[in-house]
Formats: C-alpha cells, sequence, structure tokens
C-alpha cells in the first residue's frame, strides 16, 4: 500500500470514530473538509468553528486534529509577541513597524505566582515554558487555549534557576511533548525529561561526562530542529570558545557538534530555525564587530550572508526569531530592546530599531492549539 493511500485509510479510521456513520460520500466530504481546508485555519478561527455543529466540535477538539493543525499552519501568519507587564497580559500580532502594532488581545494569567515574577524562557509550537522566579517552578503554558500545566514535583525535579540551569521544549516521534532540564549545582550537571503523556521525569546521564569541566560554562536554553535539540554552550573559562551539542530525541543521547571557528578572543552566536533549517547568528571580532549568518548542512555550515558594520553590536546578549518568508528577523536583547533585520535591503537600512517594542518583556510564541496536557480531548 502506497504512502498517501495509507494516510487516507488513517484519515477515514479517525473520522469514523468522531462523527456520525454515514455513507463514504459523506465521509469523503467530511475528510476534505477538516483535512484541506479547516487543518489551515488560524487557531482562533478553530475554536470558532467548533460551534458549528456537534461533529465538528468532536473533530475538532481531539489530540490528533490539534497536532496535524500544528504542522500545517504558517508560522509567520500566526506569530504574536506577549507583553508580561501585568496580570492582564498584552498580546500583539507580529508586525515590525516602528509605528507600531494594534493591541490584539489581552490575557489574564492563570498563575497564582506574582506577574513580575513570572518569566518566560522559552517557546515552540504555541507552548511556552515559563518560570516562576520566586520559586524555580516550571510551567508550560499555552496561551491561546489557557491550559497550562505546572511540571515541577516533590522531588525538586523541574525546579530551574536563572543563570546557572538551560531547558529545551521538543516533541518525539510519538507527538509527546516533553520538556529538557539541564541542572547545575556547585560544578555538578543533571539532566532530565519531563514527559507530557506520562506526568513524569526520567534522568539522563550525560551530565556525568561534563562534572570534569572547571568554571561556569554558559548553556543557553535549545532549539529544536528536526528529531535534534541543540544547545550552544559558552566555554570561553575553558578557552574552548563556544561549542553546540545535539540531544537526539529518540536515542535521548548527546553528540557535540561541528561548530564555526573564529581566531578572535571572543565571539557569540543565536539559534534560529529558517524554514525549518538550523540557522547560526554569531558575532565575533571585538572591538571590531562583525555579525555572519550561517546555516547547517549536514555535518557542516555554510557562510550565507554578513552583516554591515553598526556599533554598537545589537546581537549580544539577546534572542532572535525568524518572522517572515523574506528574510526578517527580529532581535530582543535581554533588556527588552528591539531591532529589525531585513536581509533584503542592503547596508545599514538592513537594520531597524523598533521604537514600541522598546522595554516590554514578554516572548514570541506561534497560536496554536497545541495543549501541555497529553490526554487533554
Amino acid at each position: 500500500m502506497s504512502t498517501n493511500n495509507l494516510q487516507s485509510c488513517k484519515r477515514k479510521k479517525f473520522l469514523h470514530g468522531h462523527g456520525r456513520q454515514s455513507s463514504s460520500i459523506d465521509d469523503l466530504g467530511l475528510d476534505i473538509l477538516v483535512y484541506e481546508i479547516l487543518i489551515r485555519l488560524p487557531a482562533k478561527g478553530v475554536g470558532r468553528s467548533k460551534c458549528v455543529c456537534k461533529e465538528w466540535l468532536s473533530v475538532l477538539s481531539t489530540r490528533h486534529f490539534a497536532m496535524m493543525h500544528c504542522r500545517h499552519i504558517s508560522t509567520s501568519y500566526n506569530q504574536k509577541f506577549i507583553a508580561i507587564d501585568s496580570r492582564l497580559c498584552s498580546v500583539f500580532p507580529l508586525s515590525c513597524e516602528d509605528s507600531g502594532p494594534l493591541l490584539n488581545s489581552r490575557i489574564l494569567l492563570p498563575f497564582e505566582a506574582p506577574w513580575n515574577k513570572v518569566n518566560i524562557l522559552t517557546s515552540f509550537e504555541g507552548l511556552l515554558c515559563v518560570c516562576f522566579r520566586n520559586t524555580g517552578k516550571l510551567v508550560i503554558w499555552n496561551p491561546l487555549t489557557r491550559a497550562f500545566k505546572e511540571v515541577s514535583n516533590s522531588n525538586s525535579r523541574g525546579l530551574y534557576k536563572p543563570k546557572s540551569d538551560a531547558i529545551g521544549l521538543y516533541v518525539d516521534k510519538t507527538d509527546d511533548y516533553k520538556l529538557l532540564h539541564i541542572k547545575r549545582r556547585r560544578g555538578r550537571m543533571w539532566v532530565h525529561v519531563y514527559s507530557s503523556m506520562f506526568d513524569s521525569w526520567h534522568k539522563i546521564t550525560f551530565a556525568n561526562k561534563l562534572r570534569c569541566w572547571r568554571g561556569k560554562p554558559i548553556w543557553c536554553n535549545g532549539t529544536f530542529c528536526k528529531g535534534v535539540l541543540y544547545f550552544l554552550v559558552n566555554c570561553f573559562i575553558e578557552n574552548k570558545g563556544v561549542m553546540l551539542f545535539g540531544f537526539d530525541v529518540e536515542s535521548e543521547r548527546f553528540r557535540l557538534k561541528t561548530f564555526p571557528r573564529f581566531p578572535h578572543a571572543y565571539y557569540d552566536g543565536n539559534l534560529v530555525i529558517v524554514h525549518k533549517e538550523l540557522h547560526v547568528f554569531i558575532t565575533h571580532g571585538l572591538p571590531n564587530w562583525t555579525v555572519d549568518l550561517w546555516r547547517m548542512e549536514g555535518e557542516s555550515w555554510v557562510k550565507l550572508w554578513v552583516f554591515p558594520c553598526i556599533q554598537p553590536p545589537i546581537i549580544v546578549s539577546c534572542s532572535i526569531t525568524h518572522i517572515s518568508s523574506t528574510g526578517r528577523f527580529l532581535v530582543v536583547s535581554n533588556d527588552g530592546v528591539a531591532n529589525e533585520i531585513d536581509m533584503t535591503k542592503k547596508g545599514v537600512d538592513c537594520f531597524l530599531p523598533l521604537v514600541w517594542f522598546h522595554g516590554l518583556q514578554g516572548a514570541i510564541y506561534t497560536e496554536t492549539l497545541s495543549s501541555p496536557d497529553f490526554y487533554f480531548d
């Protein structure tokens, strides 16, 4: 049986289990409606479609549909910026215009923690990983559906320490959303993985290999791409520069990856996903900074673009998000200062400060129906 025929059989079996028993013609109509039309709607549009009838509500409320919808939607079209400036968060459509975007909506924080203690660590497929700075507890949250799940437990698993720990969100081949937590205390490291399917943590043995590292290597939060969770590690105290580790989510093994090398005493990197491929912005050449964009191809790297000289450097201690298919990026510093990089422009015109963004503390995420709770049907 061909792949297309097998997929068609799976779809029909799924629809038969979540709707009335009807003729093959009706099933074919519902099949086309769900997998060619409704699956392409924005997440909010799917929510409104659930009100049409009980049959649509049944089909559109399943985890199966939510996962398939997440894979089909346009990332740039559904991206939002959430600003945590009070108990009532502000949500903006992502727009890199200096005049500023219109406020899209306001969301009440569902957590009991004080709003000024809520720190967003990373986002993946519409889910945000949040840390409470006063307790260290970790929470996975979908701002669109308002669903959240606290993953910390009484055994001190999932207690996060800023500036020491690192985390990464990913999904495995069983569509189980997982959270990897790298915990560092007093020169020792532990790695644990939380599974939303089993609502439990388990230990990864890789940490033992790193106890021989002296000093304090700085781990950046993970970036997931094609079954691997990538971590940049700053090891300049050990004279090792920047190192790249990949965590294979199926074998649950870490592996040291190749990374571009520079003769300069200091350089920094920021991982970003562009068209489902792993890229990295590298800032190097103190005091005359240069910024390059590289793409990973197999086990090697290819330089794609060189940033024009602009002072001060804008890609140090920040996060970078690809926001459109036309080569535009949003660069947000740790202090909330934002800039746009537009690779379609030349010279200094490719760099644009975003005044409307200045000082807002929050994160960029994609609106999806993904749930932090595996059994949400």
